[in-house]
This record gives C-alpha cells, sequence and structure tokens, in this order.
C-alpha cells in the first residue's frame, strides 16, 4: 500500500502542499478497512463528518437510488462535509474491500487554518458543484 503522503499528494485538494505539510497531514488521517457492501454515508443522513480517500478497492456513488458515478484508488468523498453541517447528498457504497484513510472535520479544520491554500482549493471545489448544477450535470459530491 501506498504510504499516506503519496495518497494525499493525488488529491486536488492538497497536491499543492509540500512534502512536509503532506507528512503533517497525514497524521491527521487514520486507517479504515471497509467491507464489501458497507455503506460508507447515507444519503439525507448526518452520517458522521468525515473526508475519505480511496487507497485499495472500489465505491459505488448512489444519488436518489440510482449509480453516478464509481470511484476507485485515489479518489475522494465526504469534502462537502468539512464546511458543512449538512445531511450527506449522496450514498457510498463498498463495492469489495476497500480501504480508506478518513480524516475529521475538525481535524482538518485545525489544518486548513495553518494551511490557507487548502481553504482556497475547497472554494473552487465547490463552486464547480455549484456550476455542475446549474448546467444540469451531476457530479458525485457528498
Amino acid at each position: 500500500m501506498a504510504r499516506p503522503p503519496e495518497v494525499l499528494k493525488s488529491v486536488p485538494l492538497f497536491s499543492g502542499l509540500s512534502q512536509r505539510e503532506l507528512k503533517r497531514l497525514a497524521r491527521d488521517f487514520s486507517e479504515r478497512d471497509i467491507k464489501p457492501g458497507t455503506s460508507v454515508m447515507r444519503e439525507g443522513e448526518m452520517s458522521g463528518i468525515s473526508f475519505f480517500v480511496i487507497v485499495e478497492g472500489t465505491a459505488s456513488v448512489t444519488l436518489d437510488g440510482g449509480q453516478v458515478r464509481q470511484l476507485g484508488p485515489g479518489d475522494h468523498f465526504g469534502e462537502l462535509a468539512l464546511v458543512s453541517k449538512r445531511a450527506r447528498s449522496a450514498t457510498v457504497t463498498a463495492d469489495g474491500p476497500m480501504r480508506c484513510l478518513g480524516m475529521r472535520a475538525w481535524d482538518f479544520r485545525k489544518f486548513a487554518k495553518e494551511h490557507p491554500d487548502v481553504i482556497w482549493k475547497l472554494l473552487e471545489y465547490v463552486v464547480g458543484v455549484l456550476e455542475d448544477e446549474r448546467s444540469g450535470r451531476t457530479r458525485a459530491r457528498s
């Protein structure tokens, strides 16, 4: 398995961080093994306030009961929960055995205060979500 700093470097929110910053950020992530068929988060529920990066395995993202996207290694989900205390906007279910890195929102907030460029990238992502919704495209988010 790739080490957490290398995995995090592939996440657009963190791609501009130095190796030192990535190592610091990686300390706030924990590994989670997820069993096949487990819904890590469910649409419409307040199912935790964590952000995840898939290290191994795949997951299906469903919206209103229909699959909208499949995620794999290097993909992330739950980023909107880092800034919002709203219910999850999609369901993410492990297709098979899956290993993720997870970070709680309060750990992210502490890190983001020290690294405002991460906040800017998250803001750009959220604006992209809004633009997609206005144009009728569906972007998997949670």
